[in-house]
């Protein structure tokens, strides 16, 4: 199945209501339309333990392809993450979560 893919809300100088966090799907994992000024919060909803947010990374260096950058989110907080420069992630930026618990909101600034 394709990815799952998270709205993308432009922040204004007249502000935003925050939007709607999208569910993390650990089965599809996500997308996101990245212009290399992208930021996340993700947030763990869990009370039990930390879980894992994956980033892709896209091309290799000397042949070798580029390990995913993790992003370790504590119990019950959350954290911003970002931004993802074009030439690294893409133009879709592919986020993947380790559990249901990880909620996304993906902002363009």
């Amino acid at each position: 199945m394709p990815r799952t893919a998270v709205p993308l809300t432009a922040v204004t100088r007249d502000g935003i209501a925050p939007p709607a966090e999208t569910n993390g799907d650990p089965v599809n994992n996500h997308v996101i339309s990245n212009n290399g000024r992208v930021v996340l919060l993700v947030r763990n909803a869990g009370t039990t333990a930390a879980r894992t947010l994956t980033l892709r990374v896209r091309g290799t260096v000397d042949g070798q392809t580029v390990a995913p950058r993790t992003v370790s989110i504590p119990t019950e907080a959350s954290r911003y993450v970002g931004p993802f420069p074009t030439d690294d992630y893409g133009a879709l930026l592919q986020v993947d979560v380790d559990n249901a618990e990880l909620k996304l909101t993906a902002l363009a600034l």
